[in-house]
């Protein structure tokens, strides 16, 4: 049997999220987490519309907008070239309530300066945004600097978790 793909959606504090994977017997492997509004996020058709899947991610993500999880444990898509799937994978080694700059991922991973620009696209093209940490990388000045969901996302994601002390108004 083939996968099918399926999606689904999760109401979360930042909006409705979108959860696309692909289902075989062995179960879902989860291909993408998008944003309310996010700019490339997957295009998807009604009918292949299939909550049931996703049951184990609407938990986590449950538990984690609860203050409850602070390491997703899903089944995610191979995708990407080697050098984006590096970075990705370093960016679960950032800890949660904890940021890191791009400039000291990019030397966790063993580059050179002149690669910042290159592990920024990949933290652009990281289509599994929350489950792959990339809202904990920040400009070396402490500026939020891009996120595929949008700045306003990031920093609610940075507050929730504790790495920025919640602003006063």
């Amino acid at each position: 049997m083939s996968a099918r793909a399926v999606h689904t959606v999760h109401p979360s504090p930042l909006g409705d999220l979108l959860l696309t994977g692909s289902v075989t017997p062995a179960g879902l492997t989860l291909a993408s987490l998008s944003m309310p509004g996010q700019r490339g996020a997957p295009a998807v058709r009604d009918e292949d519309r299939d909550d049931g899947p996703f049951a184990e991610a609407h938990r986590q993500l449950d538990a984690y907008f609860a203050g409850r999880l602070t390491r997703f444990d899903l089944p995610l898509a191979v995708t990407g070239t080697p050098s984006q799937r590096a970075v990705w994978q370093a960016l679960q080694d950032i800890p949660h309530g904890t940021t890191t700059t791009y400039g000291g991922l990019a030397a966790r991973l063993g580059l050179a300066r002149p690669a910042l620009r290159a592990v920024g696209r990949a933290l652009g093209a990281n289509p599994l945004l929350l489950v792959r940490p990339c809202h904990r990388v920040i400009g070396a000045d402490g500026s939020m600097r891009g996120y595929a969901g949008g700045v306003g996302c990031k920093l609610w994601l940075l507050t929730h978790e504790g790495a920025l002390q919640p602003a006063l108004v």
